[in-house]
């Protein structure tokens, strides 16, 4: 198969952006009806934990129809390896925190004000970077962050000042920011223990995770919540989580397959900006009246998201020019660098 040129490889990007951002901006809208609507249920593992048995439920469909049109779909074995479950089980534990508290967030602030309160995502990564990897950063990043701290500070203290700001909401956010950039590493590390199948990664993923919803559940005291549910024999409400489910496995989907075509930094700021146009859809959607210093800070949290982008990204290239330098350099036969001789 012939390698795609740079043209067709934006293209894919892309295309794997734009799907990203409508998987995870109808998600969020489903999810928030869910935790917040008319038939809303307080039982927010157990939404979660739905989702992750509808995934589930979609790769064996999935894996059925590859069966039976195996020269349209292709989709790998879903066998259970208890070796792989216990080599993902690290991913599905940082995936459990990372859907719980994303919900919990979304559940205790309105999705205006989730941008700002999931914008420190970045700032984790590049401390879970130094922390996990031991990978430094430069200054100018290390000041880009600063902005979006500062941003995040002024979001927050504006939703304090017009009434609507809750403090479980946005701890909530900063620990789903935590878990999302603890995902984005995981996932481009725990990758190889499937071969690379973001298919097969998202089944086991979701398997482990299950599991451990099961107990979560138990200890926080979901169960009577969910038996004794008002609407729970309502279509209507069983429709919505169902898609919820369906939104669920694709964003799981999409988001390895991002992190895949780019990397997790990329991922990350690629979920900041879509973050920012969920905000602005969601104050029309909701006629919601925000202030001008409101604004202001999602500004300031987008302006240090990109700027920090645009540093790594530069830094990237130069790192990258001195290893052809030093690529070129080397001594045709040997494969040595060129040494100073001694006078």
């Amino acid at each position: 198969m012939p390698e795609k040129t740079l043209v067709q490889r934006y293209v894919h990007i892309l295309t794997v952006v734009a799907c990203y951002w409508f998987v995870s901006i109808t998600l969020v809208f489903v999810n928030k009806s869910l935790l917040s609507g008319s038939e809303k249920l307080e039982a927010p593992l157990f939404v979660t934990c739905y989702q992750c048995v509808v995934t589930v439920a979609a790769c064996y469909a999935i894996r059925a129809a590859a069966r039976r049109f195996p020269d349209r779909i292709s989709f790998p074995s879903l066998e259970l390896d208890i070796n792989i479950i216990k080599q993902v089980l690290p991913l599905s534990i940082v995936f459990v925190g990372m859907i719980t508290f994303n919900n919990l967030c979304l559940k205790n602030v309105g999705i205006s004000f989730y941008y700002i309160g999931r914008s420190l995502t970045t700032v984790f990564n590049v401390l879970m970077t130094y922390f996990i990897l031991g990978q430094k950063t430069s200054l100018s990043a290390i000041a880009c962050c600063g902005a979006i701290v500062g941003g995040f500070y002024l979001g927050v203290d504006q939703e304090d000042a017009s009434g609507s700001f809750s403090l479980a909401g946005t701890i909530y956010g900063v620990l789903a920011s935590l878990f999302v950039s603890l995902f984005s590493i995981y996932t481009k590390k725990l990758l190889p223990a499937v071969d690379g199948n973001i298919w097969a990664l998202t089944f086991y993923n979701n398997v482990n995770a299950c599991v451990l919803f099961l107990p979560l559940m138990v200890i926080f005291g979901e169960v009577p919540i969910v038996f004794n549910f008002q609407f729970l024999s309502s279509i209507n409400f069983w429709f919505l989580m169902t898609i919820g489910g369906i939104f669920g496995f694709a964003i799981g989907y999409v988001t390895g397959l991002q992190i895949q075509v780019t990397s997790p930094l990329t991922h990350n700021i690629s979920g900041t900006a879509k973050a920012a146009a969920q905000t602005v859809l969601a104050t029309h959607w909701f006629m919601e009246t925000k202030s001008t210093l409101w604004w202001f800070s999602n500004m300031v949290v987008l302006g240090g998201s990109m700027a920090y982008a645009r540093v790594r990204q530069l830094e990237m290239k130069n790192n990258t020019t001195v290893n052809k330098v030093i690529e070129n350099t080397k001594d045709p036969i040997t494969g040595e660098e060129p040494t100073m001789q001694k006078v």
